[in-house]
């Protein structure tokens, strides 16, 4: 569970975050959806602690994530692919996540395997495909099986079967209770995947909550979606 309420964020006196205040429940997959400069990346970014807010509060199963004395086994975080070292192996990229976590390195090889990645362990990341890379991201998300999950726009770069695969790893991470939250740009992809919707626009809540309570029942969810965010492009 994440409970956001009263979110304000500026960035140089311009807002990011104007009073955002959403739930978004365990065992479910929400879609993150806006124009580019909505806030979804500003609102991920708080919830991870990475962004202090300006007011407002976050908490994940109840209490802030700096309260939280594992917070790698409580929240997982898939932001940028970009900001990996290039010098580290996959494998070695593990590790060091690992260690800061305290995980049991038998998991590195574990989420390898099911992040597609195990023959390419020991290849450095520069070596990588911009695909791979974001198999890696998410290896590094998935690592300590944490309960609440956030991705940025995790899809980028991934071929036609491993948007498939990530589809069907996050439906099966949601059926196991997982919190999960998804940014992406894919409206196809996201009525797909995602049982709620988050709309942002100029950093506020524009409509929140299930993709059923959002898309009329006979329209096409991506058309549905689609004009939607040109309707607010148009504004």
């Amino acid at each position: 569970m994440i409970e956001v309420c009263g979110l304000t964020k500026a960035f140089a006196d311009a807002p990011a975050l104007a009073g955002v205040t959403a739930s978004f429940p365990p065992g479910t997959v929400t879609g993150l959806l806006g124009l580019n400069g909505a806030g979804k990346t500003t609102l991920l970014r708080v919830i991870a602690g990475l962004e202090r807010p300006d007011s407002g509060t976050v908490t994940l199963c109840g209490r802030r994530l700096d309260v939280h004395t594992d917070p790698m086994r409580l929240l997982g975080v898939h932001l940028d692919p970009t900001t990996m070292d290039p010098r580290h192996t996959a494998r070695r990229h593990l590790s060091w996540l690992a260690a800061l976590g305290d995980i049991d390195r038998r998991r590195i090889d574990e989420v390898l395997a099911e992040v597609g990645l195990a023959d390419l362990r020991h290849r450095r990341i520069a070596k990588l495909s911009m695909g791979a890379r974001q198999r890696l991201a998410i290896a590094g998300a998935l690592l300590a099986e944490p309960q609440v999950l956030i991705f940025d726009e995790p899809v980028n770069g991934l071929d036609v079967p491993g948007i498939v695969w990530l589809r069907k790893l996050l439906r099966r991470l949601a059926g196991e209770g997982c919190t999960i939250v998804v940014a992406s740009h894919l409206l196809g992809e996201v009525a797909l995947t995602a049982d709620r919707l988050l709309v942002m626009e100029r950093g506020r809540v524009a409509a929140a909550g299930r993709v059923d309570e959002i898309v009329p029942t006979d329209a096409d969810p991506r058309e549905h979606l689609e004009g939607l965010l040109l309707g607010m492009a148009a504004a």
